[in-house]
């Protein structure tokens, strides 16, 4: 059997994810993996059969998306000429973890695609997300159409929905608290996130950043490049972990016990649901209209989280139905 998983690269979650999903496809046939996007930091160690440009979008500093440079980044011509050169008939099961090229080809040319993703869980209406008009909801739903959909979420919101997959590296950790905060906020300048942390001086702080290419101090505050090694580190053993409104990264926090702060990036839908629905389990939120953030992160800090989460190893499982469930013909 022929599987083509297709991977977005816009952020670090997609990859991560990825990384541990890609040895159990591999048990069921041959796996040609397929990413498009620009943003992650996570990489893979299989080969990778198709990298494309896809359509990714830009972090910029100020805690959004950098939209001019998102706008400049995208190439049309090249994204049909893409879609256009993929070989999906060849494939017996395509999994789509929110890629935009194959989807699309396998919409046009009426080839059955699998969505494993976050994303996929918003297509239950039983997903909490915030009630606004947002083009946001328009640009989840059409980005990467699917046929299939298997989703993942920090609840069990409908039938289809899973808790998350925590990699086994994660899994595998002791979770120790040294006391200090680990920091990963994308879209928003070291610098800026510096000033105002500095400004809980009885905490050590630990950020990492897209933006910096060397360590440095300042007061209570190292700043780190991006590097998956010291971040698990990091993690593993912080109280708390102050970050975006992604899914991977807060799911691995809560996983290893710890505290969650969490300022989703403006003008990001999907951000914004998960920031929404951690809001009801009753952790805190710093969203892009509150221009005072110290008040809420010296709480954070000084305050203990009540809620716990159970997040079981299901993945092989999940990949096994969704196998004998949608694969054209049976594994090898």
């Amino acid at each position: 059997m022929k599987i083509l998983y297709a991977i977005q690269g816009t952020g670090n979650g997609h990859v991560s994810r990825a990384r541990e999903i890609i040895p159990l496809l591999q048990k069921y046939g041959e796996l040609d993996i397929l990413i498009s996007g620009t943003q992650a930091d996570v990489k893979l160690s299989q080969p990778i059969k198709y990298q494309l440009h896809g359509f990714s979008f830009i972090f910029g500093k100020k805690g959004g998306v950098d939209h001019f440079k998102t706008w400049l980044s995208m190439n049309l011509f090249r994204f049909r000429k893409d879609m256009k050169q993929l070989p999906l008939k060849e494939y017996d099961l395509i999994v789509n973890d929110f890629e935009p090229v194959s989807a699309w080809a396998c919409k046009l040319q009426g080839i059955p695609c699998v969505s494993l993703s976050h994303q996929a869980a918003f297509k239950s209406k039983k997903v909490p997300r915030p009630k606004t008009i947002d083009w946001g909801k328009v640009i989840l739903s059409h980005y990467a159409p699917t046929t299939h959909h298997i989703g993942f979420h920090f609840d069990r919101y409908d039938s289809f929905i899973h808790t998350p997959v925590i990699r086994s590296e994660i899994r595998q950790m002791e979770s120790k608290n040294l006391g200090h905060y680990t920091v990963y906020l994308p879209a928003i300048d070291d610098k800026r996130l510096v000033k105002i942390l500095t400004q809980v001086p009885n905490v050590q702080w630990q950020v990492f950043s897209k933006h910096n290419k060397e360590s440095y101090i300042e007061g209570n505050v190292l700043v780190e490049p991006v590097n998956n090694e010291k971040f698990n580190l990091s993690l593993s053993t912080c109280e708390g972990l102050f970050t975006g409104g992604g899914f991977e990264g807060p799911a691995e926090a809560l996983y290893l016990g710890k505290k969650l702060l969490v300022a989703p990036m403006r003008f990001q839908f999907e951000q914004q649901c998960n920031a929404y629905a951690l809001k009801q389990f009753g952790l805190p939120v710093i969203w892009g209209s509150n221009k005072k953030w110290l008040p809420i992160i010296k709480d954070w800090v000084e305050k203990p989280q009540e809620h716990t989460f159970d997040f079981p190893d299901e993945t092989a499982q999940i990949i096994d139905d969704m196998v004998k469930k949608y694969a054209r013909k049976p594994a090898i």
